[in-house]
């Protein structure tokens, strides 16, 4: 993008924002809106949505309404709201409370039906602490011997979602990069896999030390700019890594993405068609690997430089995706975001038309997340302010395809 179109002025420091509920407007979980998601191929077996979803719940060991524990036990399902965050590792140097281990965190229903998963795989893991416990996964910390790590795990809760099937095939796509990268190693840092199990959707990582480079999808306050090199760098090795290509699969649908955000009113007709021209013109440009939710939050800043987590979304796509991602998410950082533009023009014309076409479909996700019933003030500005950058990025676009 042209840096000009894409360095906007300086702006006053915000409060940390999630998408609220519908219902009261205060943050709630992460939603997971079809629009916001990759397309992932579904079976073609001739099976109803219902009946499919069945076999998944069956193969993962789980029902609804209560949960089969080992030896015939039954734990009522968790009830809607009762997943619950806990406080995450503070930075060092900081009081050391929050990583107290809460014992009682561990005893409830959904976190003992997610241990009973990990005791499957990995009898002698011992778990410490619940890192997290929402409605999508339960993200449990132990130990194996002397060595620390992290057990995730579909939640209870997403069996009874609308979006079931959707969050199996995203966990079952990241059990199966996890085995890829020990076949294929990667040049970016990353936990190393220990053992999972695709059907029950259980997989037990390495714990690197580190903290998160975010806490908030949008953060409040961006990372200093060594760590916003370091973790430029880290995205772009990754970027430019050529493993064999049929290790990972196409992650977006770009055609169908436009015609999604067109058929809600997101993207004009002129919208949609300068988009459609770009992307007329990337039709022979090779993809590239990227994360595909290169987020602050999904980033450790450890000792030995960025790690890379949450490989969910990894895949093929149009060049500059992740940049794209990171740009969206760096609204408070200006020269944060002047660099990435730099970056993206740097392979030249069609690097750029690739993260432009990337970065407008970001923003439409963003703003279909966040734009919702019930927003507060501070949300509404949080709104304002994608609108904004995407009225930017329609600008580049536009301009874009003016130069071709």
């Amino acid at each position: 993008m042209y840096s000009s179109a894409t360095s906007p002025t300086p702006t006053a420091t915000r409060t940390a924002l999630r998408p609220p509920t519908a219902a009261t407007g205060r943050p709630g979980p992460k939603q997971v809106p079809p629009q916001s998601r990759p397309v992932v191929p579904r079976g073609t077996d001739g099976r109803s949505a219902e009946a499919r979803g069945q076999a998944a719940r069956t193969a993962l060991g789980l029902r609804a309404p209560e949960t089969v524990l080992p030896g015939g036990a039954r734990i009522p399902a968790a009830r809607p709201g009762e997943g619950r965050l806990l406080r995450p590792p503070m930075r060092p140097g900081q009081p050391g409370t929050a990583e107290r281990i809460d014992p009682s965190a561990l005893q409830t229903p959904a976190v003992r039906a997610a241990l009973a998963g990990v005791a499957r795989i990995c009898p002698a893991f011992t778990p410490r602490q619940v890192l997290r416990e929402g409605s999508r996964h339960i993200l449990v910390a132990g130990t194996i011997g002397r060595a620390p790590v992290v057990a995730k795990c579909l939640a209870p809760q997403a069996v009874r979602s609308e979006y079931f099937e959707q969050l199996v095939a995203d966990f079952h796509h990241e059990v199966a990069v996890y085995r890829a990268f020990v076949r294929h190693r990667p040049p970016v840092r990353l936990p190393r896999l220990v053992a999972a199990d695709h059907d029950r959707c259980v997989l037990v990582m390495e714990r690197v030390p580190g903290r998160p480079a975010a806490r908030e999808r949008h953060p409040v306050n961006a990372p200093t700019p060594g760590e916003v090199r370091a973790l430029l760098t880290a995205v772009r090795t990754l970027n430019l890594w050529r493993p064999p290509t049929d290790v990972f699969q196409p992650r977006m649908d770009y055609p169908l993405e436009i015609a999604r955000y067109h058929s809600v009113g997101q993207l004009t007709d002129r919208d949609a068609g300068d988009l459609r021209g770009l992307l007329h013109g990337l039709g022979h440009t090779p993809l590239q690997l990227c994360h595909g939710d290169a987020l602050l939050s999904n980033m450790l800043l450890a000792p030995s430089g960025p790690v890379l987590v949450d490989w969910e979304q990894a895949g093929w796509y149009l060049p500059g995706y992740d940049l794209a991602v990171l740009w969206s998410v760096l609204s408070g950082d200006t020269a944060a975001r002047r660099q990435i533009s730099q970056l993206a023009q740097s392979g030249g014309t069609l690097a750029r038309d690739s993260f432009l076409v990337n970065l407008v479909l970001v923003l439409m996700r963003e703003i279909r997340l966040y734009d919702v019933p019930g927003a507060g003030e501070e949300q509404r500005i949080m709104i304002r302010r994608l609108y904004d950058d995407a009225a930017l990025a329609r600008r580049a676009v536009r301009a874009a395809v003016g130069t071709r």
